[in-house]
């Protein structure tokens, strides 16, 4: 499969409101279509594709979104964001993230929130604060200061096996705490 493929489903083809919304027959579409593509990928066998920053970006989309739709409540969904995160660090580095769109360059950013690291937050910060990202910097404030918080994400720690501490099950139960 060609990289573009991936561009155009997750761009073009599909609902934005699909990127980020929990729905069981996307979630199944997606692993038919590309399951196989998402399984060479986590096998770091989509190197090819990162000589141009678009196929460097479908190769990060496949690692960091599809991992979360294709293995959703499963601590698979996680097992790709440091290859992810790494494949985007080294992007930005070398500027890949200025020849894509703004729409675009925001799934660059998107491992940097996934992340659980304090370190990682505070470059997501500068790399959200672009004009026209101003919802994803919200959003990015909102991750940080559970990771400043918890120095992890809460609402993984069952799926992930931690246990989770009195503080932090008290924040699972307020209001807006889970994304």
């Amino acid at each position: 499969m060609d990289y573009c493929e991936v561009l155009t489903f997750w761009f073009d083809e599909i609902e934005r409101k699909a990127w980020f919304r929990k729905d069981p027959a996307f979630d199944r579409a997606l692993c038919v279509r590309f399951g196989d593509v998402h399984a060479a990928a986590c096998a770091a066998e989509l190197f090819a594709w990162r000589s141009e920053p678009r196929g460097r970006l479908a190769e990060v989309i496949v690692l960091d979104q599809f991992s979360r739709n294709i293995y959703r409540d499963d601590p698979r969904a996680f097992a790709q964001d440091p290859l992810a995160l790494a494949l985007a660090q080294e992007a930005i580095a070398r500027g890949a993230h200025e020849a894509v769109t703004r729409d675009e360059r925001v799934f660059f950013y998107m491992p940097y929130m996934h992340s659980e690291s304090r370190v990682v937050h505070e470059a997501a910060l500068d790399l959200f604060a672009e004009p026209g990202m101003e919802d994803n910097y919200r959003f990015e404030e909102r991750h940080k200061a559970i990771i400043d918080r918890f120095d992890r994400y809460p609402h993984r720690n069952a799926l992930l096996g931690r246990e989770s501490t009195e503080e932090e099950h008290a924040f699972l139960q307020e209001k807006g705490s889970s994304f």
